[in-house]
């Protein structure tokens, strides 16, 4: 099994402390590490798939739709000056996307001066344990994004 299956199994049996809602196509949860506060991803429900063209064009433009407004409601809950996406897959081939609340300053001076995408920042800095949300931050940041997913969702 993968590792995003591994994740979508512990939503299952109500064990994924990062859990914070199911959509029709996929499941929202909070990143484990946070040096982007804010940082969440959307899981997509098949692992069948592991390209965004393989699926059928209603599926692909639901999945899009809902991770723009995971994105949106991420951005109202956390407050950043960009979001970025990304839909990578070459660690996990299960669809997924990473969505990252961006601020200033954000990366340091790495990339151009302190300018460019998240992966500028070296990986133990994005991945040092010190990133990861005590269990009161977490729960925070769970209720604070999924009380904007539910105002999206019911507009």
């Amino acid at each position: 099994m993968c590792l995003i299956c591994d994740r979508i199994e512990m939503i299952k049996n109500g064990t994924n402390p990062y859990f914070v809602k199911e959509l029709e196509t996929g499941y929202v949860v909070i990143g484990d590490n946070q040096h982007f506060y804010g940082y969440a991803l959307f899981l997509y429900k098949n692992h069948n798939y592991s390209e965004l063209f393989q699926l059928d064009m209603p599926e692909r433009l639901k999945f899009m739709e809902e991770m723009s407004i995971v994105a949106e409601a991420a951005s109202k809950a956390f407050g950043p000056e960009k979001m970025n996406y990304e839909l990578l897959g070459m660690g996990d081939a299960h669809l997924h996307w990473h969505l990252y609340p961006r601020r200033k300053g954000d990366i340091g001076n790495y990339g151009n001066n302190g300018v460019g995408p998240v992966w500028c920042l070296p990986f133990d800095k994005i991945y040092d344990d010190s990133n990861r949300p005590s269990a009161e931050e977490l729960e925070k940041m769970k209720d604070a994004l999924k009380t904007e997913l539910e105002k999206l969702l019911q507009a």
